[in-house]
């Protein structure tokens, strides 16, 4: 039987410096992008590669020093190397410790409009069976307050929240009153299409710093075809009700959402036009997910990743010049995914979040009490696919919520790290596992990541603003103002 050599066979041949845990993937033809654990990034060419992995770079080597300072070699002369790394990678996952901070409440599935992608089965205005009662919401928020998170954000959805406002207001005063015992940071949020605001809503959110976040497709015949309503006005009304909202509330007070469909492909430069025109200061460009009516009407099928993506870069483009020109505007999603790449810190952005942020990220309240792991499980239910349905306010405890097996071993099976190819990525640390998605779309947690949308975008996306960053230094100047502001 053989057995194992000496010691001394093992160690280093070259004890100039030692190797930190690194991955690395082509950035393109010429060159490799390498990350370590925290997301710190060196762009080199092959041969540079390979005398790094082989130990033969020089201490007069510019390639050493920048290797040393990002964390992805050290030697005798950096002892402290390791403690910082460490530091560093606690940074990366003290959101962790903020356990739940988001908590979502489907006050009614009932909804005025009729959008083709609505990611919600929603119910049409007069079903009032699809409300939210106030000992659900009183149930719900007795979970909300033995989170740990000691900074809570309150989301109201639907459907259409505002068609069960009493419920919004019953909520927001019990909360009041029960934080006087557990003193926590509250924040609310009514996501609303502005079509029934009025006075008297405006002034009770002024009252209790109540956000606004609404949905705008971009000029008014897109919009009006992408969300339609009776009396085909719902971007009149939603212009309408920005304003309103500004006027009473502030103009920071309200945000707007977009969705990409197939009628919004060729129009990004229309849509963005549309936020400046507004004096909205950023743009999310959101791709259609696959859940609810946008199966069911097949408006997830009518476009393919390829094809956001070359909207989304063509946008990006636009953005871009937008703020040389001298003008601050923000893609969002960049700005979650810089942030990720160019600093130690989490947005706490489910979709990109490992371990798995559904659930720690964020939960949801039914309208009818049951309680899932996150906004899109609950569109999932909707699909009659309850895998992520974690129990229900009226019968069972927050232990037996939060440990779920439903929760645990999705976000077990998911974590990036372990995951086959996730862990041998060099954008690991700049991805998520959204265990919801795959499930949808390939009936696992993990996902089969070569045919995974998912992956493919956010690989593409995460090449795309690296590659923009290194050709261009005022291109990486405005990304950094938008991770600043």
């Amino acid at each position: 039987m053989s057995k194992f050599k000496d010691y001394e066979f093992y160690e280093e041949a070259n004890s100039n410096y030692k190797l930190l845990p690194f991955n690395f993937n082509e950035l393109d033809k010429k060159q490799y992008i390498l990350t370590n654990l925290v997301g710190q990034y060196i762009i080199i060419n092959k041969n540079q590669l390979s005398k790094f992995v082989n130990k033969e770079l020089s201490l007069s080597d510019k390639l050493y020093n920048d290797l040393k300072s990002k964390h992805f070699l050290y030697d005798a002369k950096s002892d402290v190397a390791i403690d910082l790394l460490t530091l560093k990678t606690r940074t990366k996952y003290r959101k962790l410790a903020d356990f739940t901070g988001l908590h979502i409440f489907v006050i009614s599935l009932r909804c005025e409009h009729s959008c083709p992608y609505c990611q919600v089965s929603r119910r049409s205005a007069d079903t009032q069976a699809f409300d939210m009662s106030k000992e659900t919401a009183y149930k719900s928020l007795e979970l909300v307050f033995k989170s740990p998170s000691k900074t809570i954000k309150i989301e109201f959805q639907g459907g259409e929240p505002l068609l069960n406002f009493a419920r919004i207001q019953d909520v927001v005063l019990k909360a009041e009153e029960m934080n006087i015992e557990h003193n926590r940071t509250i924040q609310y949020v009514i996501a609303t299409n502005l079509a029934l605001i009025n006075d008297d809503i405006l002034e009770f959110c002024k009252k209790y710093d109540i956000l606004i976040s609404t949905s705008l497709d971009g000029p008014l015949d897109l919009h009006n075809k992408n969300r339609p309503r009776p009396g085909n006005n719902s971007h009149q009304l939603a212009l309408a009700g920005i304003n309103k909202t500004r006027s009473i509330l502030g103009f920071d007070k309200v945000g707007a959402l977009m969705t990409t469909t197939k009628n919004s492909l060729g129009r990004v430069y229309e849509i963005i036009d549309e936020y400046l025109s507004l004096d909205f200061d950023s743009i999310f460009l959101r791709p259609l997910s696959p859940y609810g009516f946008a199966i069911k009407t097949r408006s997830y099928d009518k476009y393919k990743s390829d094809e956001w993506l070359e909207f989304y870069k063509k946008g990006l483009d636009y953005i871009i010049e937008i703020n040389k020109s001298g003008h601050f505007f923000c893609e969002q999603f960049s700005a979650t995914i810089l942030t990720k790449i160019l600093t130690p810190f989490d947005t706490g952005y489910v979709d990109l979040m490992s371990p798995s942020g559904i659930g720690i990220g964020a939960i949801v309240y039914n309208y009818d009490g049951n309680v899932f792991a996150s906004d899109e499980s609950r569109m999932l239910a909707e699909m009659k696919d309850m895998s992520f349905c974690l129990g229900n306010v009226h019968e069972d405890s927050y232990n037996d919520i939060l440990l779920s097996p439903k929760l645990l071993d999705a976000i077990d099976e998911s974590f990036t790290r372990s995951v086959p190819m996730c862990s041998e990525c060099a954008f690991e640390p700049y991805c998520g596992s959204d265990p919801v998605f795959h499930h949808a779309t390939q009936k696992d947690y993990v996902g089969h990541k070569p045919s995974s949308e998912f992956c493919n975008k956010n690989m593409e996306i995460f090449k795309h603003l690296i590659t923009l960053m290194e050709s261009d230094p005022e291109t990486k100047n405005i990304f950094l103002s938008w991770i600043n502001n």
